[in-house]
């Protein structure tokens, strides 16, 4: 497989495009590899591309019951940012924007990385104390964070509702320059290039119906294309993990299935150049950013009730359409082009999960709430180095199944062990 660069794009605009191939085999599932990790979504191909770039384990498959890029990786609203402030997240998500900066030249591949910034806007005198403590807390940890006044705010985007009648008037905002939004599917596309390319087999199409188990291990799955064995096996199947954690005999995960809706409008002039995240002090939350094709992609809060389903309800529809109306209202006349919803792996703190699990053989990647996008590099360096060495990365050490038992919560909202308010 070929390299893509500017000479491979002048050479095929002579030649009627016909000199691409294939941006990944399709193969057919070998009996046995080292590793398997099952989900195609980003962090299952981040985490087979870093097994076969860091450690060498190229003897390695990627298992997706459907297609590259039709889970959460390409339903969610593309932000990526750092901005946190607990022991743990912090460390890791800068980690995870460092790799996010680098990431096109890495995979060889444009995944539209755009570091626009994020305005974290804040509505009371309390916010503006809360946000310093923030902003505080990401600069004394090396991460750019700056606090702007209204004023500030205003002269960036001047189109936000700064009127007297404003239902949550504008203080000022928690501003993160180096924060932004890549493109969704080209992210999984890169990793399935990059990772083909090391000789990880790509198996679409091959759900898994069961796990082998022999003396207490986990050796191999069970799937729509046969019995496929491996010394190691990955889990990282987002909004799905219960239900197919269950088939191995891992029960009782601390983890809630929900969905979370996403909108994007009619394509619009340049409106936006940055994303901009708003948490009332009614406690609504939302965040809008504009897409390269002009859409307005904006979305809020979980439906707030279990589900598997890939579609959400009205009320939500309308909770988040005003939500955006309210934040910016020369948007009220534009049209919804489309909404969707992926499903959450809500965990109990709202941290996730990155580790071995009381199975020997099997490794465990869940529990990523709204955090699971922006995460991706640092989750698939993370847990490619927990399967390869058996131990995990000093990033993902506070993420294990265990740490409640310990009294070591990881709560960056402060909600308590509620997953849905996470």
């Amino acid at each position: 497989m070929s390299r893509y660069s500017v000479w491979q794009v002048l050479k095929n605009g002579f030649t009627g495009q016909t000199g691409w191939s294939r941006v990944w085999r399709d193969p057919e599932p070998k009996p046995h590899y080292d590793v398997i990790v099952i989900g195609g979504g980003g962090h299952g191909l981040a985490t087979a591309y870093y097994l076969a770039r860091n450690h060498g384990i190229r003897n390695a498959a990627v298992i997706e019951r459907g297609w590259i890029g039709g889970g959460n990786v390409g339903r969610n609203t593309t932000i990526v940012r750092s901005n946190y402030m607990i022991p743990g997240n912090t460390e890791f998500y800068e980690f995870s924007v460092k790799l996010w900066e680098q990431l096109s030249h890495e995979l060889n591949y444009n995944v539209m990385f755009s570091q626009r910034g994020q305005l974290s806007l804040f509505h009371s005198p309390a916010g503006r104390d809360a946000a310093a403590r923030r902003a505080n807390i990401m600069r004394s940890n090396g991460i750019d964070a700056e606090l702007l006044t209204r004023d500030q705010v205003r002269s960036r985007v001047p189109h936000l509702d700064f009127s007297d009648s404003a239902r949550f008037p504008i203080h000022g905002a928690v501003l993160q320059r180096r924060a932004g939004t890549a493109r969704h599917d080209a992210v999984a596309w890169g990793y399935a290039r990059a990772a083909d390319r090391l000789g990880v087999d790509i198996l679409q199409n091959c759900e898994v119906t069961g796990f082998i188990r022999e003396a207490g291990r986990v050796v191999g799955v069970e799937t729509a294309r046969g019995e496929i064995r491996a010394d190691r096996i990955g889990l990282a199947v987002a909004g799905s993990t219960s239900h197919v954690a269950r088939l191995a005999g891992l029960d009782n995960l601390p983890i809630e299935s929900h969905k979370l809706q996403a909108f994007v409008s009619e394509p619009l002039k340049p409106l936006l150049d940055m994303v901009v995240a708003f948490a009332g002090v009614g406690g609504g939350h939302g965040y809008i950013s504009q897409s390269d094709k002009g859409g307005m992609v904006f979305g809020g809060d979980l439906d707030l009730y279990p589900s598997y389903a890939q579609k959400g309800n009205l009320p939500v529809v309308e909770e988040v359409a005003a939500m955006a109306r309210m934040l910016m209202p020369c948007l009220g006349r534009v049209r919804l082009l489309r909404h969707w919803a992926g499903i959450m792996d809500m965990s109990m703190d709202g941290s996730p999960f990155i580790c071995r699990t009381p199975i020997d053989g099997l490794y465990l990647n869940a529990g990523w709430c709204y955090g699971g996008f922006k995460a991706t590099p640092a989750s698939g360096w993370c847990f490619a180095h927990t399967i390869a060495n058996q131990a995990p990365h000093d990033l993902n050490a506070r993420f294990t199944l265990d740490r409640y038992a310990a009294g070591l919560a990881i709560d960056e909202k402060g909600a308590g062990p509620t997953p849905k308010a996470h």
